[in-house]
């Protein structure tokens, strides 16, 4: 699976709510995909209610066409008031395409992107000296 790039025309930050992603997770299981969730009671579990964000971050591809794009979760996690979590899951290249994106403006995606690759390698509070 190829990385997506800033500069890739497919790369997308949208935001979706609790029910869109239950809906991904169905689709997924549905499929086959081994990149998801167990189960939607697995989800339930970890995932808090609210709106995540997902980042597309690499691409299947088969043929010459996308099968599945791999995309990045970023979300509030149930087991802590304000912790989050970050996993991936694969959507189906129609659904990622139809989702809202939140970064259309260039400064805005590469700050987004910047956070989910600090969010990938784990942040943590830092005390200042």
């Amino acid at each position: 699976m190829p990385l997506i790039h800033s500069t890739d025309p497919d790369v997308r930050v949208c935001q979706i709510g609790f029910d869109a992603l239950l809906a991904i997770q169905l689709e997924a299981e549905e499929r086959g995909w081994a990149t998801r969730w167990s189960s939607v009671d697995a989800l339930r579990s970890q995932v808090k209610e609210g709106s995540v964000i997902l980042q597309s971050l690499m691409r299947e591809e088969r043929g010459g066409d996308v099968r599945a794009y791999r995309c990045l979760v970023l979300f509030s996690t149930t087991d802590a008031q304000n912790a989050g979590g970050i996993a991936t899951i694969d959507l189906d290249p129609a659904r990622l395409e139809s989702l809202e994106r939140i970064d259309r403006d260039p400064d805005v995606r590469r700050a987004l992107l910047r956070m989910f690759s600090l969010a990938m390698d784990g942040i943590s509070m830092v005390s200042k000296e």
